[in-house]
């Protein structure tokens, strides 16, 4: 009943939020202590320093530079109720009214819309279990209408560190891999063995799956389900000290879920229970045809005070 109901298109938000909180016990003890301490608000990002950053930069052989980042507009499938629309205006210029004697003229844009659409960074605050969140923060002790108060996305330093892509579609042989599969600890060896790399702590994951092909194409299908990251596989990572995990997909975890799997329990192992930031709609397609599979990785948000996403470019160097 609940993998049917995921794969229709604009799942529904009110049911997906009625089940979450039922979905983890509430103490929240056993889980959501960071062992950064107990102020902590960034999570995997108090791995960075300049040691990572030297490491990163010993991976540049040929100075080439990949944008990671999707164009985005008001036709971009995103997750359940997430809409997008730009207005551009000439502020004191109607009429086409020049402003002094020089006529200078300007365009101004406004953005409307949910920042969770396209390329994107889940930070802290995103993901909670029963209405406690990273570090043991409470639902009710720091989020605000109008911004949160504690994890927002403006905490989070700019990210640079080495980077790595694993291909899935050439591992399943496949140009696109197909909704639900899973990528748990044994498919991640296989691949990252292949590939010659290892992950390393400190990395950044990036997945390759070619489903961000679909896009323009078959939107109904892109935004009905993925492959992606399993529960096992979640673990997995976290147990190796990764910053962040992402994908060419919208929501990095497979879905349909895996049997027995809870509503997007791979972002509450990631987020909450980690502090390992997500990376949605990555596009990896130039990384893999280039079988660049290790890189030098910068990524630098936009610090919004109190926000919880941020829509992000971010850059692989090889």
């Amino acid at each position: 009943m609940m993998k049917s109901s995921l794969i229709a298109v604009g799942l529904a938000t009110a049911c997906l939020l009625s089940s979450y909180a039922n979905a983890q016990p509430s103490d929240p003890k056993s889980w959501c202590q960071s062992k950064y301490g107990p102020h902590d608000e960034i999570g995997a990002a108090n791995l960075l320093g300049p040691e990572l950053t030297m490491n990163a930069a010993k991976l540049i052989k040929t100075g080439k530079t990949y944008s990671l980042g999707v164009e985005t507009n008001s036709k971009t499938p995103a997750f359940g109720p997430r809409s997008w629309a730009l207005a551009i205006n000439q502020p004191g210029q109607v009429g086409g009214v020049g402003l002094g004697h020089t006529k200078t003229n300007y365009n101004d844009d406004i953005y409307m819309g949910y920042v969770g659409t396209g390329t994107q960074i889940d930070g802290l605050g995103h993901i909670g279990v029963d209405n406690v969140y990273y570090n043991c923060n409470k639902n009710s002790e720091f989020v605000q209408a109008n911004g949160l108060t504690k994890l927002g996305i403006e905490k989070i330093p700019n990210i640079v560190t080495r980077g790595i892509v694993l291909d899935m579609a050439a591992h399943y042989g496949k140009d696109v891999v197909p909704e639900g599969t899973a990528f748990n600890r044994k498919e991640i060896d296989e691949v990252a063995a292949k590939q010659g790399i290892e992950i390393r702590k400190g990395d950044v994951v990036l997945f390759h799956t070619g489903w961000l092909s679909l896009v323009g194409k078959d939107d109904k299908r892109y935004i009905s389900g993925e492959p992606g990251l399993g529960k096992e596989g979640a673990e997995y990572l976290a147990s190796k000290d990764v910053i962040a995990v992402g994908a060419d997909t919208w929501g990095v975890e497979a879905i349909p879920f895996e049997p027995g799997v809870g509503i997007f329990e791979v972002h509450q192992i990631l987020i909450p229970k980690n502090g390992i930031f997500i990376l949605e709609n990555i596009n990896t397609a130039e990384l893999a045809r280039d079988r660049a599979y290790e890189f030098m990785f910068v990524l630098g948000h936009s610090k919004m005070t109190g926000g919880v996403q941020s829509i992000i470019n971010p850059t692989a160097i090889r």
